[in-house]
């Protein structure tokens, strides 16, 4: 149980109810959850009792000492521990994608992101456009703690993800399988508008702060930028993801 997550977002927990309710441990709701007007944690209570999954009512150890050290009084939680879903290996990530993406298809590699609310919003993003599946390098990232999980809204449960040391590795795995690897830099002569509809990509985000490293830069097949219009150069990462996850899904849609 020690890496156990406590997941706060209802919509994650429903999601992890409904992929794979045997790892969710554990649910604590208000008292009289079934009367109150909140029908996510609703869904929550009904998925979990379908499944008998123990539910605890009242507050967590965690909220009751946050209350003795507040003036507004107890404030009821709603949380469970859930297991943390299992990377897959790079090979089951991407052999066989393009033929369940149709010939195409979209996957994302994520370089050393360290904030885990922008591993989140990718998830999130991702799972939106319905991408294939995310690499994430294994050192000097963001782990996927509960936050990633909440501010994923499920996308974690929907979206297959490796981690992976060499990223290069992966990255030959990737081309191995068809795939065309695609760069995120604001200095490619490129744009996102450039990029070609008739090939399937592995769209690599670098570090907010520093962006690609250098070997991940010159493992990439085309190098594109978001050509700023306003006085404002940079966009979050997260927001540049659903960008580009945006223009690819409907140049292949197309």
């Amino acid at each position: 149980m020690s890496n156990t997550l406590v997941i706060r977002n209802p919509h994650s927990v429903i999601a992890a109810l409904q992929h794979r309710p045997n790892e969710v441990k554990r649910v604590v709701l208000p008292t009289q959850i079934e009367k109150s007007g909140d029908e996510a944690w609703k869904t929550v209570w009904e998925l979990a009792k379908k499944n008998r999954i123990q539910i605890t009512t009242g507050t967590s150890s965690e909220d009751r000492r946050r209350d003795k050290q507040s003036e507004g009084g107890r404030a009821s939680v709603a949380e469970a521990l859930i297991e943390p879903r299992e990377p897959v290996s790079a090979e089951e990530l991407f052999e066989g994608g393009l033929e369940r993406a149709g010939g195409r298809g979209i996957w994302l590699a994520l370089d050393c992101l360290t904030d885990p609310h922008n591993v989140g919003a990718i998830f999130r993003t991702a799972a939106f456009f319905g991408i294939q599946g995310i690499l994430l390098t294994q050192e000097r990232s963001a782990p996927l703690t509960g936050t990633v999980y909440d501010i994923a809204c499920g996308g974690v449960e929907s979206v297959p993800h490796t981690l992976q040391i060499n990223l290069q590795r992966a990255f030959e795995i990737a081309k191995d399988e068809g795939l065309w690897i695609l760069g995120t830099s604001e200095h490619a002569k490129e744009t996102y508008l450039d990029i070609k509809r008739d090939r399937p990509w592995l769209v690599v985000l670098g570090n907010e702060e520093k962006g690609m490293r250098r070997l991940t830069q010159e493992a990439c097949d085309l190098l594109v930028q978001i050509p700023p219009i306003g006085d404002v150069t940079s966009l979050n990462v997260s927001v540049s993801s659903g960008i580009f996850l945006s223009r690819l899904s409907s140049l292949q849609g197309s």
